[in-house]
């Protein structure tokens, strides 16, 4: 039986998908994993790509772009393994680092789910979405207002970004990222994997915030390390590898995901834990933040 599934979920990226199969597969211990690319409808070569260059990967294909969340759980079926990670085609991985992270869940039965510590791109700056803590209405207004930039190497203003831990030290965090997310398959089994509410945006803090509420932690382990060129899987930001700046259209389809998002997390996990009037401001604050997002997205 395979040690690892390795799920990457791919659309309309050829050229970064090529890239990261070839970093997980030179790891020596890749020929104990099953690596499985489901493609979310891509109208590039990728589809093709895959079975040329990797015919060892197995493939999904989809006939529709289901979005984050149903696209990852159409590999469901095919898992074998005690451990999962999810990877996004647009990352490189580093060398030891899948095998570091599945090693320390193996001798971890506390924890649920692991992270690396993720690079973005070539700019030398770690992704704020690898080491986070769960959008409360508390944490989200110092993110938004800035507080957490100037005060958030304390706790009590640092909460969004988890800002007051040390990121070259592996610790609890309550959020990870899903462009490197490796998790218990029985743990996923139990929550029914990933929430299919959603489609773009929102799913791994989700995701992490069941795995929490079912007792489990979740680890932040810097010394597994992975680059990630954000946004490049929806093609909404340009990165280092020289891909097109997108659309306005692009631009503002993320805009409203991002946002959408927010509701529906806080409607799920929020709503009946805060007074009617919290709920509505904070409701009110994201319609603000979509508005904003918006007109940014037409500039």
């Amino acid at each position: 039986m395979a040690e690892l599934d390795i799920v990457i979920l791919s659309y309309n990226v050829s050229k970064l998908l090529k890239q990261c199969l070839e970093s997980v597969l030179a790891s020596p211990e890749s020929d104990k994993w099953q690596i499985i690319v489901v493609d979310n409808a891509s109208q590039d070569d990728s589809v093709e790509m895959v079975k040329r260059e990797f015919p060892q990967v197995k493939l999904i294909t989809s006939e529709q772009n289901l979005g984050f969340s149903a696209g990852n759980n159409l590999a469901v079926p095919y898992l074998k393994s005690e451990f999962v990670l999810f990877l996004n085609p647009d990352t490189v991985v580093k060398p030891k680092a899948i095998e570091t992270v599945r090693q320390y869940l193996k001798s971890h039965p506390q924890v649920g789910a692991a992270t690396a510590r993720v690079w973005l791109g070539n700019s030398g700056k770690i992704d704020e979405g690898c080491h986070r803590g769960f959008p409360t209405p508390w944490n989200a207004v110092c993110y938004f207002s800035g507080l957490s930039k100037w005060l958030g190497k304390y706790r009590l203003f640092g909460g969004y970004q988890l800002s007051f831990q040390d990121l070259d030290t592996a610790h609890p965090i309550d959020s990870l990222t899903g462009a490197f997310m490796m998790v218990r398959r029985d743990v996923a089994e139990q929550l029914n994997w990933w929430d299919e509410d959603y489609f773009w945006n929102g799913e791994d803090v989700d995701f992490c915030y069941r795995i929490k509420q079912a007792g489990y932690q979740i680890m932040y382990l810097p010394e597994a390390e992975i680059i990630h060129v954000e946004g490049s899987s929806a093609g909404y930001k340009p990165d280092s590898f020289g891909r097109q700046q997108a659309s306005k259209e692009i631009k503002q389809s993320a805009a409203k995901a991002s946002t959408q998002a927010m509701k529906i997390f806080y409607r799920k996990h929020y709503q009946k834990k805060y007074p009617s009037w919290l709920t509505g401001l904070v409701l009110a604050g994201i319609w603000l933040l979509e508005r904003y997002r918006l007109w940014r997205a037409k500039q």
